[in-house]
């Protein structure tokens, strides 16, 4: 017997049309949205949700991939408002900051970084409330970062801007001190927002310590932002010499959810793998105008299972 199908959507005016096509294996998804010039103000999550039943029962809620910045900033904070309702914690938002085609490495260290500040500025903006800013403490990898955000973006608010590392007279050779997290926590803090925690292989131990010492058994939240995690996922730093490093792969990880994530795959076989929490993890294959979903299951798949087996069987 075929599988029966319902489609229930919510569609904006002349802004996406969408096509769903179902076999017993996969959901084939077909999004399609004109070129709108992008605005300045809030846009609803566009919520397609599909039942199947027959050989293949799922339910999955799918957000279109963003058309711009200012929608994935939108995109983001509902996902992390409706992970905070799930009670999530330990929160990851990772995307690429020099095109939403781009991968890291794209652009300069430093411009990528600039880039991380102002898209943070601009989230936090849209999730809290202004009175919210003072019980919110942002991380930087390191002092200096601090004086430059209090000196561009974050100057005049009332975040709490604060760093993970400071230099040590060993800088040079890529020695940093850590800083004691119990230290800078403060009681009124009621989240955390970790900026780009991959230039130093220190920071993300030191992420690891304000998880354990400042919101595990407490109420506050914790949001890692563009941490480049994946280097840790896949194995980058070898465990030989990073064993602490490649130990966050069981004990930190795993107890993340990763609520908005785009990922970048370049080449003939190139594709996005895109998740908005609680969507399902999408594989898309990009062309011109529209992004085809190939693939989509609960969990994360690893880069090199996207790259080697989905898109290029796709």
């Amino acid at each position: 017997m075929s599988p029966s199908l319902s489609i229930a959507t919510t569609v904006s005016p002349a802004s996406l049309a969408g096509t769903l096509v179902s076999n017993s294996k996969n959901v084939l998804c077909s999004l399609h949205w004109k070129n709108n010039d992008a605005t300045k103000t809030n846009r609803n999550l566009k919520f397609r949700v599909c039942s199947v039943s027959g050989g293949y029962n799922t339910s999955v809620e799918n957000v279109p991939f963003p058309r711009d910045y200012v929608e994935l900033i939108s995109q983001a904070k509902e996902a992390v408002e409706l992970a905070m309702k799930d009670e999530k914690q330990l929160m990851e938002i990772e995307f690429p900051t020099s095109g939403l085609a781009s991968v890291p490495g794209d652009g300069e260290g430093a411009t990528e970084m600039t880039g991380s500040i102002n898209m943070i500025r601009e989230f936090c903006d849209r999730l809290l409330a202004p009175e919210k800013a003072r019980t919110t403490r942002i991380f930087f990898p390191e002092a200096n970062e601090v004086k430059f955000a209090q000196n561009t973006v974050f100057g005049g608010t009332y975040f709490k801007l604060d760093y993970l590392t400071k230099p040590s007279l060993f800088e040079d050779f890529g020695f940093f001190e850590r800083v004691k997290m119990a230290d800078r926590v403060k009681p009124e803090d009621e989240l955390f927002l970790v900026a780009y925690p991959y230039f130093n292989v220190n920071e993300m131990l030191v992420v690891e310590e304000l998880y354990k010492e400042a919101v595990v058994n407490t109420e506050r939240k914790l949001i890692i932002f563009n941490g480049e995690l994946d280097r840790i996922r896949s194995g980058y730093y070898p465990k030989f010499f990073y064993p602490k490093l490649a130990a966050l792969t069981k004990t930190l990880l795993p107890k993340m959810e990763t609520v908005y994530y785009i990922h970048n795959f370049k080449g003939q076989k190139g594709g996005v793998l895109f998740r908005c929490y609680p969507g399902p993890w999408q594989v898309l294959r990009r062309t011109r105008n529209k992004y085809i979903c190939v693939h989509q299951q609960e969990s994360m798949p690893s880069l090199k299972e996207v790259a080697l087996d989905i898109l290029a069987s796709a």
